[in-house]
This record gives C-alpha cells, sequence and structure tokens, in this order.
C-alpha cells in the first residue's frame, strides 16, 4: 500500500510518521508514505505555487501548474517502482465525509495520491483534470489539507495486521460493524477508586455475560443519547434485539434513568 502526499510543508509529516503506534505500518512497509513538494516543480527564484484568484477576491489560488509536474512526476515513480496506479484524492470541503466504512476500504486499497490544498484552494482545473475523488473531515475549514491526510494515514495505518497491539482491538471502536455501528462503551482501568468516584461494581463481578450486557446498554444509551441516527440505522439494519429495544424503550421513557 502506498500513499503519495502533494503537500507545500512536507515536514509536517516527519514526527507524524515515526511516533504513536502506527509508526509500525511505516516502519514495517505495511503503509508506505512519500511526500512530495509542489514547489520543486514550480519556475523562478522564489519557487512560486499560487497566484491572486481572478475575478479578485481575498486570499491566493494554488496554481495548476506546478501541481500537475507534480503528479506526473508521482505518477511516473509509481510506474518505475511497480506500484499499481492510485486514485487522485483531494481533502476539500465539498467532499464527501470521512467515516469508518470509508477508511476500512481505503485500508484495503493499493493506496492513493493524497493532495493537500492550501490558501482559498486549488485552480479549478486541475481539480477537473486530475482529482478522482474529494474527502472531508466535517462541515469546518482547515488551514490545509495537511491534517485530513494524517486523520487518513493514521485511520488506514492502525487497521494493518500487526500495527496495533490487541489484533482484534480496532473491531471494538466506535462505528466498527463488530458494534453494529454503535458508539463504544466507557471503560476504566486502576485504580478501583480514583478521588471518589468507583469503577462500576459489574466491571468487577467476573460475570462476562453481565458484563457484555452492561456494555452493550452503555453503548446502545450513549448511542442513542448523542448520535441517535446511528440507533435507528442499526435498527434499520434489523441488528437490535429484543433485548435492545426493551432496554431502548425504558431508556426514552426515563431519560434521566443510569443506564
Amino acid at each position: 500500500m502506498r500513499f503519495d502526499v502533494i503537500t507545500l510543508f512536507p515536514e509536517l509529516f516527519a514526527p507524524f510518521l515515526v511516533s504513536g503506534v502506527t509508526r509500525r505500518a511505516y516502519e514495517g512497509g505495511l503503509v508506505e508514505v512519500r511526500l512530495w513538494n509542489p514547489r520543486d516543480f514550480a519556475d523562478g527564484n522564489y519557487r512560486r505555487v499560487d497566484d491572486r484568484p481572478f475575478g479578485g477576491g481575498p486570499g491566493m489560488v494554488m496554481q495548476a501548474e506546478p501541481l500537475s509536474l507534480c503528479l506526473e512526476k508521482i505518477r511516473a515513480d509509481r510506474l518505475e517502482a511497480g506500484s499499481p496506479a492510485a486514485p487522485v484524492v483531494l481533502f476539500s470541503p465539498v467532499g464527501e465525509a470521512l467515516n469508518h466504512a470509508g477508511v476500512e476500504a481505503w485500508s484495503a486499497s493499493s493506496g492513493a495520491v493524497l493532495v493537500c490544498g492550501r490558501y482559498e484552494g486549488l485552480d479549478q482545473r486541475f481539480i477537473d483534470t486530475y482529482v478522482d475523488r474529494q474527502i472531508s473531515l466535517g462541515d469546518f475549514v482547515l488551514s490545509g489539507g495537511e491534517i485530513a491526510a494524517m486523520a487518513l494515514l493514521d485511520a488506514v495505518a492502525r487497521l494493518q495486521p500487526g500495527v496495533l497491539n490487541d489484533e482484534g482491538s480496532h473491531q471494538l471502536d466506535s462505528f466498527n460493524p463488530a458494534l453494529d455501528g454503535l458508539l463504544d462503551c466507557p471503560h476504566y482501568t486502576r485504580p478501583e477508586d480514583w478521588r471518589g468516584q468507583v469503577v462500576p461494581a459489574i466491571l468487577l463481578s467476573g460475570n462476562h455475560s453481565h458484563i457484555e450486557r452492561w456494555r452493550r446498554d452503555q453503548r446502545l444509551a450513549l448511542t442513542q443519547r448523542q448520535r441517535p441516527e446511528l440507533v435507528q440505522k442499526a435498527r434499520n439494519a434489523g441488528q437490535l434485539s429484543a433485548s435492545d429495544e426493551s432496554f431502548l424503550s425504558d431508556l426514552i421513557e426515563n431519560p434521566e434513568k443510569d443506564a
């Protein structure tokens, strides 16, 4: 799996690629990341990659030519290395929102070329000519696409075999199909009593069936309160049991009740 990242600030990725548990994916070659600066493909002493927008207005716009030359070099390099052709992805507010299903799809892919925009954005002609997909992290705007690219890379890397200490731990993440797309439950560790707040007794009982029922109820309660549309989605998919529905019915009738 190879990701080529087009960015004006490749130095932002240096600590990201050697830190945390996901570094195993990069160091071990499970996820290869190559960084490309479009400024290296710009003309003039100042290697200018942006200019004022036609029609006026604030800010600057990234020029199409340095980006296209950079992309052409990436494609040639991938071809020489025997890497498969890759889609060009732009991080943009107009893109589809990235979710767990999307991350799983990317984690099973051969990679992509990730374009990190800056300023007011990219010349639309580059987007129309080269970009295959646009991705958004949500309804807000970042200073550039680098943070979004790191988010995608991190989410993909942690799903690779051998990256996490516990192979199955990511299956209990929020939004995972193993949890029927629900939010995950609260977690606790030592000490049992922290500043007068004690761990729920059920977690200390050793009764694993009761613990799993408690965790399921907690997931249902949290999701119903924070993301009710996810509960409805699970219901529509036939993933809620009679016990789940009974618990939710009681929760809705008694919203102040402790799950």
